[in-house]
């Protein structure tokens, strides 16, 4: 069965219950949603069919219904919430069907039973329409159903405890009214005691909502610091971190993402997010996660890249760490390089995948993409060295996204030139940014051709003055097709302008297009927008064209008055603008008449321009042709005053067939007001008499609040005071600080010079000990050397010399004991020193410093005693080798004798 049968099917079902509600037509519009259901119809709405739109239209109005069978409701909420697959669709049903007060009705009249089926799916439907949406349904019951929200978070099990988490979590996101609200509850702190609870639950999505929901009321607040604050925030990052990274699934990533996002509003967090060590490899891992087919989670990722771009501290690292290459610094790389390497290469290669795609669901991604792509390539350029891999990237990237914008000749529709526009504004801007290098210009030179950009010219030129509805769309609709594929073209114009000197032909194809008569139409809704870089870019080619011969500058102002004037009509229209109960059925004849009224006024207008020709060749004026241009214009123009009016006729008449729903819908509502203003009546009268019993107290209050006001005017004086004293004292305590840290950096010298004293110590006591052993070996020889005294004669001369060295080496070591001593006298001073300084710490500056003079005395010494010392102990290696000679001389057998220090 098709779509078409099943929908009327499920109408005819609909209108047989709501005829008569018996189990038979229960069990029949059961089934026939079912089925629906079955045929998973994910982009029912955005067919634009109106037997779809009143389908889905009674679906809601039965799901409201106070009478519907619960199971009925449930199958309802079931196929809604797979109507709501996409931002469109959720769009559709929270604007055009009021699906969410429909809900939030229903959950309101189920309150008593929270763990309902039927409350938990309205729930889960609640939480998916009004995610991202910053606008909640203002109702009567508001306060009532944020405290029903509030009292299931911190009562219900863990399992039933999710879609209450969800639904808070969105509309406590940017909606300052219900944060005000929340806060002003007498139950938030046992509130906020259950959400940090909550952050240390198993579940990831369920930390991610309560994180959400902390971060919307407690970021600005005192509460806010055990987790947001200074201390925490880099555990929260990274917290939110691994699970953006880890999670398994989309809804979770989605809730860390936008919690990542409203932090970054923050700048104090963002700048703490700038000094976060693990920043750059959270940002690899994230650009990581584009490798994934998961549109939904590519589009999240993407999202947060983009917010983080707009930190002028995080766009450089970003930048670093999809452009720098990590080569290795030896020639044989690592296997973690390599690997950094490959991740590297994957990270570009995902970029560029998604630009690949055709056109279709990963379209919003594409146009991410390609956006972020933009901020780090003027990050990269805009750098003082730009980096080696933006090169490679170039190369990879140029041809992929010429393709991008390749293959429309003809539009298929209106929603696909609409996507062809905007993919060719996105790759313009990314080129433009690439032409603002010389380097970089180069590379496009080579890429874009002008047969690429004058064929793209023409497409958007054919489809502004085609036989299409684009012509016939306001020129004032700033998001207008018209509008979009005017910036395209102009966009298109802007690069031409920039390549027209490295690109053959693309000045002539440049100048040619700017004397088309066709281009003053874009050129005017550019100079009419709104917004300024529009206006800059018109701007701009308007004065590249002025200088030409065969410019329409008549045309263009034409236009330009035409646009003023239709936004001036606009504005008129909307301030004398009748509500739609005013409007009566008969209006299709006035519209009939308003047609043949605007066709005769045109065909006048026809005549009077033949009549206007002929003058004109008689009098052989050269203008004629800007003047027939000029009046298409205008009948252009008529034509779309027509069309806009036949539109807003269509328009009223549906809204009249909504104003008859809505009358149903109001009386409904009111006999609900008038038992909920019973309900408030004696509320009212048990208020009057609390009022009075309030009354006296209040009296007796006043008199205290006098009182209490004098005591605290003193102690606002008092604290002042105390105040100023504070200030002193923290000034006295960053003195002191600044003192003691000079003291410690002091302390810390003196023990490394005593640690040198040590060792200089222990090098004498070693000294000494090898000069006794020497002396006694010297003695051993001189005994055994007596026998040949006669023969060795001149020996001992010169021995006698080493003896005097060695008196002279006993000298120096006297001296080393003497200058040990001075050390011990010097080691005693310094403590004396430190004293003082405890004692008086404004001199301790002066004290370091001569506490420096005098270590760099003692090390300049010390190096001196080892020189002297490595001195005597080459002498006594000769005097070693001397003795030995003269041993083996005397007895004849050499013997190896070893004296050293």
């Amino acid at each position: 069965m098709d779509t078409t049968t099943s929908m009327k099917a499920l109408l005819v079902a609909m209108q047989q219950y709501e005829g008569g509600r018996n189990s038979h037509s229960a069990a029949q519009l059961l089934k026939q949603v079912e089925e629906v259901s079955a045929l998973k119809c994910d982009h029912l709405l955005s067919s634009g069919q109106l037997l779809h739109t009143e389908c889905v239209r009674g679906l809601v109005e039965l799901t409201g219904n106070v009478n519907t069978c619960p199971n009925v409701a449930g199958a309802i909420l079931s196929l809604l919430s797979q109507l709501a697959c996409d931002d469109n669709s959720r769009t559709m049903l929270h604007y055009n069907f009021n699906l969410t007060s429909v809900l939030a009705l229903l959950i309101h009249r189920l309150r008593a039973t929270p763990g309902d089926p039927l409350v938990l799916q309205s729930l889960q439907l609640l939480q998916k329409l009004t995610y991202s949406t910053h606008n909640f349904p203002s109702t009567s019951y508001l306060h009532e159903f944020i405290a029903f929200l509030m009292t299931n978070i911190q009562s219900q099990s863990d399992e039933v405890v999710m879609p209450y988490l969800g639904l808070m979590a969105n509309l406590c996101r940017d909606n300052q009214a219900v944060q005000n609200h929340v806060k002003s509850l007498d139950n938030v702190k046992p509130f906020y005691r259950t959400l940090i609870n909550f952050l240390a639950h198993n579940n990831l999505t369920l930390v991610m909502f309560s994180l959400s929901i902390l971060a919307s009321l407690t970021l600005s607040e005192n509460a806010g610091e055990k987790v947001f604050g200074a201390k925490n925030i880099h555990q929260t990052f990274q917290l939110v971190f691994n699970i953006i990274l880890n999670c398994d699934g989309t809804l979770t990533r989605k809730y860390s993402a936008d919690l990542l996002v409203d932090l970054l509003h923050n700048p104090k967090i963002a700048d703490c997010l700038t000094r976060f060590q693990y920043f750059s490899v959270c940002a690899s891992q994230l650009f990581g996660l584009l490798k994934s087919k998961d549109i939904d989670s590519a589009a999240k990722v993407l999202e947060l890249l983009l917010a983080m771009c707009c930190v002028s501290g995080l766009r450089p690292l970003l930048c670093q760490v999809l452009f720098k290459p990590v080569g290795p610094k030896l020639r044989v790389a690592s296997r973690r390089q390599a690997a950094g390497l490959e991740h590297k290469a994957e990270s570009t290669l995902a970029l560029v995948h998604w630009l690949s795609l055709p056109m279709g669901d990963a379209e919003a991604c594409s146009l991410q993409v390609l956006q972020l792509i933009k901020e780090l390539l003027e990050e990269a350029l805009s750098a003082v060295s730009m980096p080696e891999g933006v090169h490679v990237f170039l190369e990879m990237l140029l041809p992929v996204i010429l393709d991008f914008v390749k293959g429309l000749d003809v539009p298929a529709n209106d929603a696909h030139l609409r996507q062809h526009c905007e993919r060719i504004i996105h790759v313009n801007r990314v080129l433009l940014v690439l032409c603002g290098d010389d380097t970089t210009r180069a590379l496009v030179s080579h890429r874009v051709s002008s047969q690429l950009c004058l064929s793209q010219v023409e497409m958007l030129l054919a489809c502004c003055h085609g036989n299409s509805l684009l012509a016939w769309l306001p020129p004032g609709a700033d998001h207008s097709l018209s509008q979009v594929c005017a910036e395209a073209l102009l966009s298109t114009l802007e690069l031409m302008s920039k390549l027209r000197q490295q690109v053959s032909d693309m000045e002539t194809s440049f100048y040619r297009t700017l004397q088309d008569q066709r281009i003053a139409t874009p050129l005017a809704l550019a100079l009419t927008s709104h917004q300024r870089e529009h206006v800059r870019t018109g701007f701009a080619l308007l004065l590249e064209a002025m200088p030409l011969p065969d410019f329409p500058s008549l045309v263009l102002s034409e236009s330009v008055a035409t646009n003023n004037a239709y936004r001036q009509s606009e504005a008129k229209l909307c301030v004398k603008r009748v509500p739609v109960q005013d409007v009566q059925p008969p209006c299709m004849n006035a519209s009939q008449m308003d047609v043949s009224t605007s066709s005769s006024s045109v065909h006048s207008l026809v005549e009077k321009l033949h009549s206007a020709m002929e003058l004109q060749e008689q009098a052989k004026d050269g203008h004629v042709s800007d003047i027939i241009d000029v009046y298409e214009h205008k009948l252009a123009a008529l034509a779309s005053e027509e069309s806009r009016l036949q539109d807003l006729l269509e328009a009223k008449a549906v809204a009249l067939s909504q104003a008859d729903r809505l009358l149903a819908q109001h009386h409904f509502q009111r006999a609900q007001a008038e038992a909920e203003a019973r309900k408030l009546a004696s509320l009212l009268k048990e208020a009057e008499r609390r009022r009075e019993s309030l009354q006296a107290e209040l009296v007796v209050q006043l008199e205290e609040a006098q009182r209490s006001k004098a005591e605290t005017e003193e102690l606002l004086q008092h604290n002042s005071r105390l105040q100023l004293a504070s200030e002193e004292h923290q000034a006295l305590k960053d003195t002191y600080n600044s003192l003691l840290h000079k003291f410690n950096e002091g302390e810390c010298l003196l023990k490394k010079l005593q640690t040198a004293h040590a060792t200089l110590n222990q090098t004498n006591q070693a000294l000494r000990k090898n000069h006794q052993v020497l002396q006694l070996q010297h003695d051993k020889t001189v005994l055994l050397l007596q026998d040949k005294e006669e023969e060795i004669t001149s020996l001992r001369s010169d021995m006698r010399l080493k003896d005097d060295d060695i008196a002279a080496l006993r000298g120096d070591l006297r001296e080393a004991e003497d200058k040990g001593r001075e050390k011990e006298l010097q080691k005693q001073e310094l403590e004396d020193t430190l004293d003082a300084l405890r004692k008086e710490l404004s001199k301790t500056e002066q004290a370091r410093k001569d506490a420096s003079i005098k270590a760099s005395s003692l090390q300049l010494q010390k190096s001196q005693l080892e020189a002297k010392l490595k001195q005597r102990e080459d002498e006594l290696n000769e005097h070693s080798a001397m003795i030995a000679m003269i041993h083996s001389m005397s007895s004849g057998k050499k013997k190896d004798v070893n004296f050293s220090l």
